[in-house]
């Protein structure tokens, strides 16, 4: 019987076996399904199949690197165990190789794999290992330097690229970005990669949140609120006269109210927001909270983890180092993330395999 590219596929989709595989129990049976994946299931090779359902978000990245071009790879498993185990370890970097030669900058999803050509070897693996594996993402950076940082035995692993030097002080100063943003998981390299959109987003929200905590409001604007909550009645009298009694102290006033207090008073801001957002202290006090949302999630704006004085940006240290350095790219993965998790009650599940 002709075994047509179709049928090999079909087959493939059916057991998560891999292309030559299907192919050749194909073969072998004259092309009968059933008797095609008894054959695979035989020799171990359909294995995938049973663990396609199950959740793989453990696991650890790994790096590869060539001159001025690096890749950081993510392949994950079910357990911590199995990503401790040699065998995974070392096909996790036959992953990384792979990707480091292809042609491909960037992948992401169910098609990784089949991008770098490994389906038969991940679908080995998972027979061999006993555990659903999934290779998950990878990503490369060039630049005339290159520096990477592997972090909690590979459950983040870091790349950075940079433009205007290659000496061994700027490696070195590199790999010591890499290492902060593996610890403080910086969003941009600078305020300027951050779209208009984006940046006005996140001055909005920071202003509604303003609006909406009207105890940490400038003090002017804090009283006029509480003044019309009292005159107008919106306070209950006995939180008027709680306030009455603790006006003196306004700094302890808030754990005094009553829970819809609070609201109503947020309530009232809200509702004299452009009076409110036209006050100059006001503005004041949003753009200081907005600039400090940017130096966390801003790499150049935040503090050097390793700086001297606590105060050192690393804008600054790495200027101190080359003047020409600049930063043109990193990539931060950490293993699971935005994977959810199964929790497991392994007392049922030890229960269950005692038959209680």
């Amino acid at each position: 019987m002709n075994i047509t590219a179709a049928m090999v596929k079909q087959l493939r989709e059916m057991t998560g076996a891999g292309v030559m595989a299907c192919k050749n129990a194909l073969v072998e049976t004259d092309g009968d399904f059933d008797k095609a994946i008894d054959v695979l299931r035989e020799k171990g090779q359909a294995t995938a199949v049973k663990k396609a359902s199950r959740i793989a978000a453990e696991g650890i990245a790994k790096v590869a690197a060539d001159g001025n071009t690096a890749v950081v790879v993510e392949v994950n498993s079910e357990t911590d165990f199995v990503a401790k185990n040699a065998t995974f370890q070392e096909f996790v970097q036959s992953v990384a190789e792979k990707a480091l030669a292809s042609d491909t900058e960037k992948a992401d999803g169910e098609d990784v794999a089949a991008v770098l050509g490994m389906q038969d070897e991940l679908t080995e693996k998972i027979a061999t290992i006993g555990e659903k594996l999934s290779i998950r993402r990878f990503e490369k950076v060039t630049g005339d330097c290159v520096a990477s940082y592997i972090h909690a035995g590979g459950k983040i692993g870091v790349l950075v690229a940079a433009a205007g030097a290659s000496d061994d002080a700027t490696k070195e100063a590199l790999t010591n970005v890499a290492m902060q943003i593996a610890a403080m998981n910086p969003q941009y390299i600078g305020r300027s990669d951050i779209a208009s959109e984006e940046l006005t987003k996140l001055k909005d929200i920071t202003l509604e949140s303003a609006l909406n905590d009207p105890f940490t409001l400038p003090k002017p604007i804090l009283n006029g609120l509480i003044e019309k909550a009292v005159n107008d009645k919106v306070w209950s009298d006995s939180d008027i006269a709680i306030y009455e009694e603790k006006k003196s102290n306004m700094n302890y006033l808030p754990n005094f109210l009553s829970e819809d207090a609070k609201p109503q008073l947020a309530g009232l801001a809200i509702a004299d927001k452009e009076n409110i957002s036209a006050n100059k202290i006001f503005s004041g006090l949003v753009e200081g909270r907005v600039s400090k949302q940017l130096k966390e999630i801003c790499l150049l704006d935040q503090v050097y983890v390793k700086a001297e004085d606590g105060k050192q940006s690393v804008a600054k240290y790495l200027e101190s180092v080359n003047k020409d350095v600049k930063i043109t790219k990193f990539v931060r993965f950490e293993v699971g993330e935005g994977i959810e998790k199964k929790e497991e009650d392994f007392a049922a599940e030890v229960a269950k395999q005692m038959g209680n």
